[in-house]
């Protein structure tokens, strides 16, 4: 792999030693949704239907199902290219991401009953698999806390609860439901007694669910969920009673992953913004590159965007070879945001007030940037985790 900037272009050289026919495709489809196609959105608070057509389409939102369901059966990394390449373009994975990274609770943890009868509908673009319902209001990441109850009730579960920045629910058909099986005070582990549900959205509102737009700074389409005696069919159960969190924790090592692609993505879009302007913007009779003032940042933010980048393999590696991952999808996070986030702040500081006029859309990814650092998962989390289970320190939570 050799990745560098262009001696005397003004793009940046793109990855593509790996999956380079994925990423060219990728990148001829994210052509016809420019900056423009973005902030109408963010006007209107619109889904980005079209873009997300085009990517389902194309095969890109089954490129994680295996192929004896009529997907590409591709390995967790070319889902990550996928990400990488339309955050890199300017667009937003946001709108779809989900749909990759839970396929691999289902293909991993599902039973053949389930994923015959939902992956091959998945991977045509029949049905839409795109949210996942962890987070409460009252316990926030204190996952092993969390409230919302269901209860057996013949072959039945009965869902009563709350989630919150539940994205996409209004524009998915299924969604992974992390509930509680067995009350607190009756478990001999904290661990036990969660289990993953797979709700049909279709059936589900006004049976049950009623979902409730939450107004963010970004158009996430996030929500807020409200269970009431939802009925979930016993089969619809993921895994094993009980077991849920084992399976969330798998769900969400993949999520980090490939989460952190996309903040590969936005790294490299800044970076190549940034070099352009300072290139081309002349103030003092010279180009602005010129100004160590400008040239450091930049440089510093491609070196942590290497560094997050070789992270980011290794961790899509030893997840796709059954490796335990955990200390490799955090870092991996935690570094891509972070260079994300500083690729975004020297970006937009070198457009000086250009940085700030929408018509750049540097704004728009330094919003998105910071966001990374936040969800799903915060970086202090992941310091937290590194902290007492990788260095061995008391746990502070």
């Amino acid at each position: 792999m050799d990745e560098h900037m262009s001696g005397d272009g003004l793009t940046m050289v793109p990855i593509g030693t790996d999956f380079p026919e994925i990423r060219d495709a990728v990148r001829a489809i994210c052509k016809n949704f420019p900056g423009e196609y973005w902030r109408k959105l963010e006007d209107t608070g619109d889904y980005a239907k079209e873009f997300v057509q085009a990517l389902t389409d194309a095969g890109f939102l089954s490129a994680l199902i295996p192929e004896s369901y009529g997907g590409s059966g591709l390995p967790l990394r070319a889902g990550g290219a996928i990400l990488e390449e339309i955050h890199a373009m300017g667009c937003e994975g946001t709108s779809c991401h989900a749909q990759m990274y839970m396929m691999g609770m289902l293909v991993r943890h599902g039973t053949a009953a389930q994923k015959d009868k939902y992956l091959p509908d998945i991977a045509s673009g029949k049905l839409r698999y795109q949210s996942f319902g962890v987070t409460e209001p009252t316990t926030g990441s204190d996952t092993l806390n969390l409230k919302t109850r269901a209860v057996r009730d013949g072959d039945h579960y009965v869902v009563n609860g709350q989630k919150v920045w539940t994205s996409r629910a209004k524009h998915s058909d299924l969604m992974s439901l992390l509930v509680r099986t067995t009350p607190s005070d009756q478990l001999k582990r904290r661990t036990d007694g969660l289990s993953v549900l797979l709700v049909d959205i279709r059936e589900a509102v006004n049976n049950g669910l009623t979902i409730r737009p939450i107004e963010t700074m970004l158009n996430h389409q996030t929500n807020e969920l409200f269970f009431e005696n939802l009925r979930v069919p016993v089969e619809n159960l993921i895994g094993e009673e009980g077991k849920g969190f084992r399976i969330i924790l798998d769900g969400m090592n993949s999520e980090r992953i490939l989460v952190a692609h996309e903040s590969l993505g936005d790294a490299r879009f800044f970076i190549n913004k940034a070099v352009n302007y300072a290139k081309e913007r002349i103030v003092f009779g010279r180009p602005i590159g010129q100004n160590q003032g400008i040239q450091f940042p930049l440089a510093r933010a491609y070196a942590e965007w290497r560094s997050a980048d070789l992270m980011a393999r290794t961790g899509a590696a030893l997840y796709q070879a059954g490796q335990p991952c955990g200390e490799e999808a955090n870092l991996t996070k935690l570094l891509s945001a972070e260079a994300a986030w500083n690729a975004a702040e020297a970006c937009l500081q070198t457009h000086g007030g250009f940085g700030v006029a929408r018509e750049y859309d540097v704004e728009r990814k330094w919003r998105n940037a910071r966001m990374q650092r936040v969800a799903p998962i915060s970086t202090n989390l992941i310091l937290a985790y590194i902290a007492h289970g990788v260095l061995g320190l008391p746990k502070s939570y």
